[in-house]
């Protein structure tokens, strides 16, 4: 008995120094698959963000969300999940979409940006088009006619382009931060930007003041959030900010 008792107390004491395993109450249900476009030859990943407890209404919002660059090493789209799983756990239908592949060519590091990385966000938009397409054939339920496009960095620039290459599609877009691709002067979409504190925007990105006022774009800097602060290595308080940012433009 005194061995039994002297095993079960050790036993005790070694749990206790572990480190203690806490599970995640997960509300929503993220898929990943993996869809073809054969027009163009070329695998698109995708992640799907549901909510398993936010009761579902006949016509679900969608929300697109385009990752930043990742130098083609795959994953990207995945490394949102703060806002994602946040946008899903407010009843929205959310898929994020990997734009890089191990096989793609390199952003160039040269060159004027908005000519040699063009290319990158036409495939970018046409990953886009093709994923709105498909679905409608999987998801017909969702409300089509007020999708919104989110994006950071470089795919934010390509959610920029978006409506401009594929206008009367999307209802919304939202850039965390693109700094290249000029975003559109038009009331629809409705056009929001979240700005970092530390890397500002080319010239000709952003609109003016005058240019704000008269298609009701909203441009907001994070005086506290650095560029590369937006995925989610984000802090607690960074995370909460952009949510917050994000669900009012999102019902504005």
């Amino acid at each position: 008995m005194n061995q039994l008792l002297f095993v079960l107390i050790i036993s005790f004491f070694t749990d206790l120094s572990k480190p203690i395993a806490f599970k995640s109450e997960r509300n929503f249900s993220p898929d990943t698959l993996k869809w073809y476009d054969h027009a163009r030859k070329r695998e698109i990943p995708i992640a799907i963000y549901q909510s398993k407890t936010v009761k579902k209404t006949p016509k679900q919002r969608l929300v697109i969300f385009s990752h930043g660059y990742g130098q083609n090493r795959g994953g990207d789209y995945l490394m949102y999940s703060y806002l994602t799983e946040f946008l899903a756990s407010k009843g929205f239908f959310v898929v994020s979409i990997q734009h890089e592949l191990a096989t793609d060519s390199l952003i160039p590091s040269t060159g004027k940006p908005q000519i040699v990385r063009r290319p990158f966000w036409e495939r970018g938009a046409d990953n886009i088009l093709f994923v709105i397409h498909q679905l409608r054939k999987t998801h017909p339920e969702l409300d089509y006619h007020q999708i919104t496009l989110i994006g950071h960095s470089n795919g934010g620039d390509m959610t920029a382009l978006f409506p401009q290459k594929y206008p009367n599609i999307v209802h919304k877009i939202i850039t965390l931060d693109n700094r290249r691709m000029a975003l559109p002067r038009t009331a629809k979409p409705q056009v929001y930007s979240l700005r970092s504190s530390d890397q500002p925007a080319d010239e000709g990105v952003l609109p003016t003041e005058e240019e704000r006022k008269k298609i009701g774009a909203r441009i907001i800097t994070l005086a506290n959030t650095k560029h590369n602060d937006m995925d989610d290595d984000a802090t607690d308080e960074q995370r909460k900010e952009i949510q917050n940012y994000l669900l009012s433009f999102l019902n504005d």
